[in-house]
C-alpha cells in the first residue's frame, strides 16, 4: 500500500511554513546570523522535501503505484527530517557535532530523487 505522501507533504509544508515564520520573528536577535542562516537553510529544504512528497503522491496516481517511487518516498522524508532536523537542532543549540549528521539527510534526499528518477524512467519505456 502506498502511503498517503499529499498528506505527508501538506503538514510538512505547514510545518516549514511555521517554523520559517518562527525563525524570522521568534529568533531574529536571539541567535546569531549564521545560526539564523543555518534555521532558515533547514528551512528552504524541509520546504522542498515536502513538495517533493506531494509531487511523488501525484505521480502515482497519474502513473501508477511503483516500489522504486515508494522507496524513493521514504529516502525523502527520512533526509528531511535527518537533514532539516539536524539544522533546527544546530542552529538552536549551537551543538557543531550535528553537522556531521546533516550531510546523512542530504544523502538520503539525493538516493530517494535517484529512486523516483528510475521510476519514472520505467514509465517513460511504457
Amino acid at each position: 500500500m502506498f502511503p498517503n505522501y499529499f498528506l505527508i507533504g501538506a503538514v510538512g509544508a505547514a510545518l516549514a511554513i511555521a517554523l520559517g515564520a518562527f525563525g524570522a520573528h521568534g529568533l531574529e536577535g536571539q541567535i546569531s546570523e549564521h545560526y539564523l542562516d543555518v534555521f532558515e537553510t533547514g528551512v528552504r529544504y524541509h520546504m522542498y522535501a515536502a513538495l517533493s512528497l506531494m509531487l511523488i503522491s501525484v505521480m502515482d496516481k497519474l502513473l501508477g503505484e511503483s516500489r522504486k517511487a515508494l522507496i524513493g518516498g521514504r529516502l525523502i522524508l527520512s533526509g528531511m527530517i535527518i537533514f532539516s532536523g539536524s539544522l533546527y537542532i544546530l542552529a538552536l543549540t549551537s551543538f557543531s557535532k550535528l553537522g556531521m549528521v546533516t550531510p546523512i539527510g542530504g544523502v538520503l534526499m539525493l538516493t530517494g530523487w535517484g529512486f523516483v528518477i528510475a521510476a519514472a524512467a520505467k514509465r517513460a519505456k511504457k
